[in-house]
């Protein structure tokens, strides 16, 4: 399974995105959906209006948990310890604290940049 921690993905290119972030979420999921890919993908924050947690075609979207810092990562590393085969996980982070948290159940890490390109790439 592949789980997203979309702010690293969104953040990872100057793209005006700060200044419409539900708009940058919602392009993001659309993406991710129209390139094929199957995905959780975990936000932060509150739901963004249209765009509730759940099933969105081939993605799922969920948000933290809770408010503040690294609340998606927590929800994410918590995702991934719960599996039944967390080692069939790929976690796109740049975030090293959850990279490394993650590892430690045998999932493989990829960076968000490097997702980001892949995915353009299966979008063209």
């Amino acid at each position: 399974m592949l789980v997203i921690d979309a702010m690293n993905v969104i953040g990872c290119r100057p793209d005006g995105w700060w200044a419409d972030r539900d708009g940058a979420l919602i392009r993001l999921v659309e993406d991710i959906g129209d390139a094929g890919v199957p995905a959780l993908v975990v936000a932060d924050g509150s739901p963004v209006p249209g765009l509730p947690a759940g099933a969105h075609g081939i993605v799922d979207l969920a948000y933290a948990s809770r408010r503040g810092p690294n609340a998606a990562d927590e929800r994410i590393a918590d995702e991934v310890a719960a599996m039944a085969d967390p080692s069939s996980a790929t976690v796109v982070t740049s975030d090293r604290d959850l990279a490394r948290r993650v590892r430690r159940h045998g999932a493989v890490v990829v960076g968000a940049r490097t997702f980001r390109n892949r995915l353009d790439r299966r979008l063209e």
